[in-house]
């Protein structure tokens, strides 16, 4: 294959690759928004991206050889059409998410069976097709190469590396460049153009063979040679299905392990997403540097490396290394160097070893490297699926990456031949200090925070694992998979007592969007008010008990429901109306999804849902200032009216907006509209004995609106540009 080929294959799988990631990234953050924000969804995201990937592989490696003989054209051909479906994806996909969310608004709350059950169907139908169609791009190119160079047994590995840069740097631009700029649908159309322009490619790659010559099917459909074949055949299968399986189970395990020290923004998912496919290019590419010079590394010693670079990010994600509180820019740096040294010699193996075992498995023939590749991506569709629902409900990250490393020690174990007893017995010894310093010297998260605080409880589920600290309220504490959530802050009763006190009447019916400790709830009710408090994770609810002595008594009221569910998907699916609704979004305002509770769109949902005067509150835990500038720009592009106060505490701010006007007034009004339980509420941890000097704190404490906005109406938080979420490209320039 000539250079010029060789460059033109490589250039047109970089783009696909990198496609592909575009895919895989913004079509995750849509099913967030469709589906709710739980691991599940991403979960179900992967799975069904691995599950497409394998079933094209395995009909494309099928199937091409037929097609080709039959239309008389060349396997290019069919590859460019691949690409051309799978760029109108780019189009059809959001449209099928929307569907989908409409379709399974009557199957209840989201911790339901039905629900999860039904809305990984309506994931798998949305984007599964597409995907199907990206996993026969590998057959079908390698059906090309043989079309073009009959003697080429290691063309998987040649595109494989391609792909893999591609996916990479896809990662890389979705996260910090496209999203920002462009917004999520764009930046969809930027991969679709890549798909559109690699049909055009392939088309003219198709054409300039002539027929006769276009196909000549005893290549394509060539058996490799004795010499070409991997003895044992079914090991084979077992470690390209067991490397797949534990690679993606330890992503979803990787991306809440590594919680506390990297946050919950979606430049930290990026970085671990990066810097696996990144390793797997270094990985591959010194594979192919070791093919052309014949010294490539024997698959028992790649054993016994990944067996033993497979505890390390065990090793690294000991907070005693680095601890997790220090904020500085240098600390996050460290912590990320940390990451990069956990993953990436495990991935940089993993991307040696899989290329390799595929080109000898199939000799560059696209049958068998289909069928090698889709075991491979069985596994991975198998892996975050165990991971999501078996082993983060049930086991801490610490030992769930533990166990998830044992199938390599066991494969090392049954496998390796080393040339000297020295060599062996190193290995052994490497091995041994890995494995041991995992088991009895490495602290996970919760482990260090029992040395430190008392009275740890742990609580698991599918959705996040949920940590209560603390032994009297102030220094209560709620964590959600390693980043604390909210404290027992008055801020939290004023969330519910600001609105309702400015209400004109008495509220009948309120919503709590996010549930916390429970405290908003509580004050809520004590207006005798009909109340329904909504929460994503269950195991955050079953914590209420904790924090207040009275949460049975609580939870025993009529008029209090406590409904699992996504805040936005509850309101989709409701009927009812309410007069006051108050949304207290997870710490930080950059967290990953966050915007869906801040943006112009679910304030034209939630307004929907008030009655005739009602109003809404928003709670702004605070930030850099356009970021406040563009989250208030939301509620004031959907509400007329709008006012701010800052809190209680001098932090953070509550944005009130409604239909009608919200008249000044002042602290002794609003303390006069409230029954006396709600004043004893309010006034519960303060030792001010005055409740209107007490409420005056927030209300001599109000912001003007027009003063604190942006001239700059783009500037502004919405479904397709969470400004708050992006925001690096924003830093860098104002840096």
């Amino acid at each position: 294959m000539s250079k010029f080929n060789r460059g033109v294959l490589f250039f047109l799988f970089f783009f696909s690759g990198f496609a592909s990631l575009v895919y895989q990234v913004v079509w995750t953050r849509m099913a967030f928004m469709s589906f709710g924000i739980i691991v599940p969804v991403l979960s179900v995201v992967l799975s069904v991206f691995m599950l497409g990937l394998a079933l094209g592989s395995w009909l494309g490696g099928k199937c091409i050889g037929p097609m080709v003989r039959k239309f008389g054209i060349s396997a290019a051909f069919f590859y460019g059409g691949a690409e051309g479906i799978i760029g109108l994806g780019a189009f059809a996909v959001p449209h099928l998410f929307a569907f989908g969310a409409h379709v399974l608004l009557g199957t209840g709350e989201m911790n339901s069976f039905s629900y999860l059950l039904m809305s990984a169907l309506a994931l798998a139908i949305a984007i599964f097709p597409w995907c199907v169609c990206m996993g026969t791009t590998f057959p079908f190119m390698m059906a090309y190469v043989r079309e073009i160079e009959s003697s080429n047994v290691e063309s998987f590995s040649f595109l494989y590396l391609a792909n893999v840069l591609g996916a990479m740097w896809g990662t890389f631009y979705t996260a910090v460049v496209l999203v920002e700029s462009l917004g999520f649908h764009h930046t969809l159309w930027v991969a679709a153009a890549a798909n559109f322009f690699i049909t055009f490619i392939s088309l003219c790659l198709a054409l300039e063979r002539p027929k006769q010559t276009a196909i000549p099917a005893t290549a394509i459909n060539a058996e490799p040679s004795p010499g070409a074949m991997v003895d044992g055949a079914g090991p084979v299968k077992t470690v390209l299905f067991t490397t797949g399986f534990a690679a993606m189970a330890m992503e979803v395990v990787w991306s809440r392990a590594f919680t506390p020290q990297l946050k919950t923004q979606v430049y930290s998912f990026a970085m671990i997403v990066f810097a696996y496919l990144g390793a797997t290019f270094v990985g591959s590419w010194l594979y192919r540097s070791h093919l052309r010079s014949r010294k490539v590394i024997g698959k028992s010693s790649l054993m016994g490396l990944l067996a033993i670079s497979a505890f390390l990010p065990v090793i690294c994600d000991d907070l005693r290394f680095v601890p997790a509180n220090f904020q500085t820019s240098a600390w996050h740096v460290v912590n990320a160097l940390k990451l990069l040294g956990g993953i990436s010699p495990f991935c940089a193996l993993l991307g040696y070893l899989t290329p390799s075992l595929i080109d000898e498995y199939s000799a560059g023939q696209p049958k068998r490297a289909g069928r090698a590749y889709a075991i491979n991506v069985l596994g991975c569709i198998l892996g975050p699926l165990v991971s999501c629902y078996i082993l983060l409900p049930s086991l801490s990250e610490r030992h769930a990456l533990i166990l998830l490393a044992l199938p390599f020690v066991a494969f090392w174990l049954t496998s390796y031949r080393a040339p000297s007893l020295k060599i062996r017995v190193a290995f052994g010894a490497a091995l041994a200090i890995a494995l041991g310093w995992s088991v009895f010297v490495t602290e996970d998260f919760e482990a260090y925070l029992t040395k430190y605080w008392k009275n740890v409880i742990i609580r698991r589920d599918y959705a996040a694992s949920v940590i209560s600290t603390g032994d009297v309220r102030e220094n209560k504490t709620l964590i959600v998979n390693g980043v604390g959530m909210t404290t027992m802050t008055p801020i939290t009763k004023f969330i519910a007592h600001l609105p309702m006190a400015y209400h004109t009447g008495t509220p009948k019916t309120v919503l709590v969007i996010c549930f916390g400790m429970g405290t908003t709830f509580r004050s809520a009710l004590t207006w005798d008010t009909d109340t329904t408090v909504v929460e994503l994770v269950p195991s955050v609810a079953n914590a209420f008990s904790y924090y207040h002595a009275d949460a049975a008594e609580v939870a025993k009221n009529p008029k209090g429901h406590i409904v699992i569910d996504d805040g936005r998907r509850f309101l989709n699916r409701t009927d009812q109306k309410f007069d006051i609704i108050v949304v207290d979004p997870p710490p930080p305002v950059e967290a990953a999804g966050s915007s869906l509770l801040f943006s112009t769109e679910f304030y034209e949902l939630a307004k929907k849902h008030l009655n005739p005067g009602g109003i809404v509150q928003m709670w702004f835990p605070g930030g850099p200032r356009d970021v406040t500038q563009a989250v208030l720009r939301s509620m004031v592009s959907a509400f007329p009216y709008v006012r701010v106060f800052g809190s209680v505490e001098i932090w953070g701010a509550h944005l009130i907006g409604s239909m009608q006007p919200l008249y000044h007034l002042d602290a002794k009004q609003l303390i006069s509209r409230m029954p006396q339980a709600a004043q004893r509420d309010l006034m519960e941890w303060t030792t001010n004995s005055d409740p209107a000097a007490y409420m005056s704190i927030v209300t001599t404490n109000e912001y003007s609106v027009p003063a604190s906005l942006n001239p700059d109406k783009s500037i502004a938080v919405t479904d397709d540009q969470p400004y708050n979420e992006y925001f690096l490209l924003r830093s860098l320039k104002q840096n």
